[in-house]
């Protein structure tokens, strides 16, 4: 079969596609033939070593061990099982719940042992991929591409609405809005959790598009008087944060949350590092969340509500396998509105 792999840490030149066996099962797993598979940022931080330095960068302490097939939104056919598993699972599309645990129920991402598909295990940048039978579920839409988009994204949204516990009618900040995670905090704050959204963008051509999410005022970060301009559409300070940005937007987000507003985020694609003053913090009695994927309850629920057509995937572009170089470089300019997908048969 054909994977592409990441030779070590740098840029997208140490992505190479090979050649080599198919997997084998084992026994409480199948073999899956991919026929989708979504692009995130842990692939690209996986691979640029920003998770740490060196040795020590992934997901686990002891850090990737290259080379290793990225790739964690996963959609595909069954068509091999292992010797424990019901051979009834062949033919049957599934999406795959991107980690394995030993925690509790409910605190999967807590353990210590979690390990993530692409980073500590092979994953979906290939033709065929195994994994744990208990983890792969049944597709919520017929379609290998639209049900691709969800996984680690959606997850990651769904538990931060959940952490924050979010309540009709309030006020939420969405920043990077028009990305995987964020248009689908767009939806789920407002679809799911019936909260009135501020989605903030660079750019403003994507207004409608987003109002079409769930938003319901779009402002760009360009702007030199973001605060205010979030203060006077919400008609005052709002309720919570949902933030992939970091650095960027930190300062913006404290300031328009009311006293006692929460503030969740999952990602600092614009900047890793910020300055906190505490005063405003204690003063205004913020709590800070940070979030990353999330439960297989909680997955459930997700799939349920996106079979249901409460949530829709966004997607922005596809890519064939051969060309994740150009996919991954694609991935990182800034003006993309949902995902991008590789597809290994195109």
């Amino acid at each position: 079969m054909r994977a592409v792999q990441v030779m070590g840490y740098g840029d997208v030149d140490q992505l190479q596609t090979v050649t080599q066996p198919v997997p084998e099962p084992k026994k409480d797993e199948v073999l899956i033939q991919v026929k989708a598979c979504a692009i995130n940022n842990t692939e690209i931080w996986m691979r640029e070593g920003a998770y740490g330095t060196g040795a020590k960068s992934g997901w686990r302490p002891e850090g990737v061990q290259f080379p290793r097939t990225p790739g964690s939104d996963i959609t595909g056919i069954v068509v091999k099982t292992g010797e424990a598993v019901d051979d009834g699972m062949i033919g049957k599309s599934v999406v795959l719940f991107p980690f394995t645990s030993s925690g509790a129920d409910g605190e999967e991402q807590y353990a210590d042992d979690m390990a993530f598909i692409g980073s500590e295990y092979d994953g979906g940048y290939a033709d065929y991929v195994v994994w744990p039978a208990a983890l792969c579920f049944d597709m919520p839409l017929p379609d290998f591409t639209e049900s691709a988009v969800f996984s680690v994204s959606g997850l990651t949204a769904w538990h931060m609405a959940e952490q924050l516990q979010i309540q009709p009618g309030e006020t939420v900040v969405v920043t990077g809005a028009n990305g995987g995670v964020g248009s689908l905090n767009v939806q789920i704050a407002a679809r799911v959790f019936g909260a009135k959204v501020i989605a903030i963008v660079g750019d403003l051509t994507m207004a409608d598009s987003l109002k079409a999410l769930g938003a319901t005022h779009v402002c760009s970060y360009r702007s030199e008087h973001l605060a205010d301009e979030i203060l006077s559409v919400t008609g005052g300070p709002v309720d919570a944060v949902l933030d992939v940005v970091g650095d960027a937007l930190f300062a913006t987000s404290l300031k328009v949350l009311k006293k006692g507003g929460k503030f969740c985020t999952s990602g600092s694609a614009g900047g890793q590092k910020t300055e906190l003053d505490f005063r405003t913090l204690y003063l205004k009695h913020i709590t800070l969340f940070g979030s990353v994927l999330g439960t297989r309850e909680e997955f459930r629920r997700m799939l349920h509500a996106i079979a249901a057509g409460t949530i829709q995937p966004v997607i922005d572009r596809t890519f064939p396998l051969t060309q994740a170089r150009e996919a991954q470089t694609y991935f990182k300019k800034a003006g993309k509105l949902g995902k991008v997908v590789l597809l290994p048969e195109a």
